[in-house]
């Protein structure tokens, strides 16, 4: 599969700029995600590459060809939306077959058959393909919508979350397939989402995106660990990265010394805090003033000071509770200037 390549690309409603001035390229078999809040430009982005919306500046080429003016058909792209789509008095058989017996493509009955049947073992859908598209549970409608796109052999397959619409457990299992997929076929994916877990345990790599903007582009580890802005570090992690201002932290609790200069706002992540409960007279920098408690982990919600508060995950059988007085060490935080823009740690 061919690479696809955005430059420069721009589009308004309006007085209202949807997307502005957007450069990547998503590589062959590579899982690309755009992450971002409803409204940042990702669902325009993929119209814009499908030829559904068009252009008012910039280009768009796939497998080496500008294909910024030319129509949808011609691109050789696969779409699945958010919702199914399906046509509900054909079987799932048919639903899958259809975009093969298009006029563009117009594939012989027996080649179709097999990459039906193929890609519906992928699926783990083959049991249905006689079944009527109403007869089906919201998963497996989802399936049949990946699968009808995934039929074809595009040049890229283009999905605006299509996963958002089913139950935790129905995600989490699609979106581990879907990987295995992509992964089993070598295709070539541009995903939009606003939901973190889809984007880190999809993506080869995650573009962030703040109204039409791309602000960061880079593998999991990179965006999480090392977040260009405040923005971007937000849009990861769960609990979200804490927040604090450097005069509510004091050096003694910063594992390896004080704020580089500029430092305005502390990202600190869950797992770079450490609490340990204070007896008697010992100086105390919190004190516990919620726990929740997940079975698995329990999330601890601490207020430094008189207002800052900080969550972080603890073991499920903390003898911490609310009321405890703690101590706060912080051994990894993320350093931000008054602009919101990570400075980098010393030695980086």
């Amino acid at each position: 599969m061919p690479e696809v390549r955005l430059e420069n690309i721009a589009k308004s409603y309006g007085s209202t700029q949807a997307v502005g001035d957007l450069n990547f390229t998503v590589g062959d078999g590579e899982l690309v995600v755009l992450l971002g809040p409803t409204g940042a430009g990702k669902t325009t982005t993929l119209r814009l590459v499908a030829g559904i919306e068009k252009l008012d500046a910039g280009s768009i080429h796939i497998g080496g060809q500008d294909m910024s003016t030319a129509p949808p058909a011609a691109r050789n792209v696969a779409f699945v939306f958010q919702q199914y789509s399906l046509y509900p008095n054909l079987n799932v058989y048919d639903n899958m077959a259809f975009p093969l017996r298009s006029p563009v493509l117009r594939w012989n009955e027996s080649d179709i058959r097999a990459r039906v049947e193929q890609i519906a073992g992928l699926l783990k859908i083959t049991d249905k393909l006689q079944n009527r598209a109403t007869h089906l549970s919201g998963g497996e409608m989802q399936r049949v919508a990946i699968g009808r796109a995934l039929v074809r052999d595009p040049a890229i397959f283009l999905m605006d979350e299509p996963l958002s619409s089913l139950d935790a457990k129905l995600r989490t299992d699609l979106r581990l397939e879907l990987k295995r997929i992509q992964e089993d076929l070598g295709a070539t994916i541009l995903y939009v989402t606003h939901d973190q877990t889809e984007a880190m345990t999809m993506a080869n790599r995650i573009g962030v995106i703040e109204a039409g903007r791309l602000v960061q582009l880079g593998n999991p580890r990179e965006i999480y660990q090392t977040p260009n802005t405040i923005y971007v570090a937000t849009r990861l992690g769960h609990p979200a990265i804490n927040l604090l201002p450097i005069a509510a932290v004091s050096d003694g609790q910063l594992a390896h010394g004080g704020a580089p200069g500029g430092t305005k706002t502390l990202g600190v992540r869950t797992e770079h805090i450490v609490i340990k409960k204070v007896k008697g007279r010992r100086k105390s920098h919190g004190v516990v003033e919620r726990v929740n408690r997940l079975g698995d982990q329990n999330h601890l919600h601490v207020t430094l000071g008189e207002a800052t508060e900080i969550i972080t995950l603890v073991p499920p059988d903390t003898e911490l509770n609310v009321g405890d007085r703690v101590a706060v060490r912080i051994t990894d935080p993320i350093w931000f200037d008054p602009s919101g823009n990570r400075i980098a740690s010393r030695g980086c």
